[in-house]
């Protein structure tokens, strides 16, 4: 199988250029600076003249629900949206019934990817407070590392006791995602909400809750126990300027920002209500500006979209009652790709937040890159005619989005995954199936 893709504008590696690309089976075969096209015969030829060729999109941070909050969303569905946006690998997280916190629960998600997928995958382990053991007995080159809930406790993986953090940040070689906000500053906030605001407080109040000083004093802790130990930590979905003080410094500590944090502002609570309720919150604009400037000055690492579907019935409610979470995954591309027509960061500064330092930071091998010898995950996009999202157009499970209403100019035209055209022109491959992604 033998596919060219001609005309576009490459763009890898911090440089932008007009090629083509040779795709040979699952792999890239050439790359090829200039017009010229490449003489050969080909089962598939793609015209990308005037369009953007990219690495497809690694999102390291995803909740699919499978198994167990299937209602919600599944592997199928949810890698379809992921298909959609030009978003070719994707790593779950762990907080699915059961938990993936056992390597029996870790080695069912896998056998279920394989069947439904559509997209390359991997997943987290959960740490618990008495599972480090299990975690050291796991093969390192199979996930990309251990999801750490320093606070919003999640069943049982809520790890609060400091001998059982100290284990983990010593005796671990994996990455350690972590989840950061003090659940003792978030209890004492949410008690003197109701006290004033009654037993479910309006969701305006959610980032005075899960505050700003509940999401310091918890990453700040996470920084000093992976300085102490030589960890390597990632902390996930930073929210606040004062956060941004702590990384930039230490290679092995760094952060992520997640695409609704960069996009919303706490302002849009009063017409999106609880449909960007997530956590840690949405937080003012002034801590939104900040991570913007930080994806350019090197204090951001990477972007995610902490993905996170739930049907709207479960969204009703406040602050107590409404679940957080939010399903971003199919629109984060064209959102990221609207924020470097802003001029908030380059074309090439965006690929490299959201493929090559995935890739590169959690050790994929053979992907993330547009490289001879590489796995073809590729995404096309072009600016063109506005488009609006409707609900028709969401491929995610529960059918809705904070995106719906809003009007995009650019299009995902086609998402290659393992030199297989997933997605192409609003045609799917419904049959197409991703790989278990390899860690170095």
């Amino acid at each position: 199988m033998k596919t060219l893709i001609y005309g576009g504008t490459i763009v890898t590696e911090g440089r932008t250029f007009q090629g083509s690309i040779v795709i040979e089976n699952d792999v890239i075969a050439e790359i090829n600076e200039g017009s010229d096209i490449p003489r050969g015969g080909y089962d598939t030829v793609v015209d990308a003249t005037g369009a953007f060729v990219l690495p497809g999109v690694i999102d390291t941070h995803v909740h699919f629900r499978d198994p167990g909050l299937t209602q919600k969303a599944d592997m199928e569905s949810e890698s379809r949206a992921a298909a959609y946006g030009g978003v070719t690998t994707y790593f779950d997280m762990p907080n699915t019934v059961p938990q993936t916190t056992t390597p029996e629960a870790l080695d069912a998600k896998f056998a279920d990817a394989r069947r439904k997928s559509h997209v390359n995958y991997s997943f987290f382990f959960g740490a618990t407070n008495d599972n480090i053991d299990t975690i050291n007995a796991l093969d390192p080159h199979r996930i990309p590392g251990v999801k750490l809930f320093m606070g919003s406790s999640t069943g049982n993986m809520l790890v609060d006791k400091e001998q059982s953090l100290r284990r983990l940040f010593g005796g671990t070689a994996l990455p350690i995602v972590a989840h950061c906000e003090d659940t003792a500053t978030i209890n004492a906030n949410m008690a003197a909400a109701k006290a004033q605001y009654g037993d479910d407080p309006d969701v305006k109040y959610h980032p005075m809750i899960r505050s700003a000083e509940a999401c310091y004093a918890s990453t700040a802790f996470a920084v000093r126990l992976a300085a102490e130990y030589g960890a390597r930590l990632h902390v996930a979905h930073i929210t606040t300027a004062r956060e941004l003080e702590l990384f930039g410094n230490n290679p092995n500590i760094t952060a992520e920002a997640v695409v609704a944090h960069l996009f919303f502002t706490d302002k849009d609570y009063s017409t999106l209500g609880t449909r960007i309720k997530c956590n840690p919150a949405i937080k003012t604009s002034a801590d939104r500006e900040a991570l913007r400037r930080a994806l350019t000055d090197g204090r951001i690492t990477t972007i995610g979209t902490d993905h996170a579907p739930h049907l709207l019935s479960d969204k009703e409610g406040g602050c107590c009652r409404a679940a957080s979470g939010m399903p971003m995954l199919q629109f984060s591309l064209p959102t990221m790709l609207e924020l470097v027509d802003a001029r908030v960061l380059t074309i090439e500064r965006m690929v490299q937040l959201m493929s090559h330092n995935p890739a590169t930071l959690f050790g994929v091998r053979r992907r993330g890159f547009l490289r001879q010898g590489y796995k073809a995950d590729i995404a096309v996009v072009r600016r063109g005619e506005p488009w609006r999202v409707t609900k028709d157009t969401i491929q995610s499970k529960c059918k809705w989005s904070p995106m719906e209403g809003h009007d995009y100019a650019w299009h995902v035209e086609l998402t290659v995954c393992n030199g297989n055209i997933v997605f192409n022109h609003g045609r799917f491959s419904a049959d197409s199936r991703g790989e278990e992604v390899e860690f170095r």
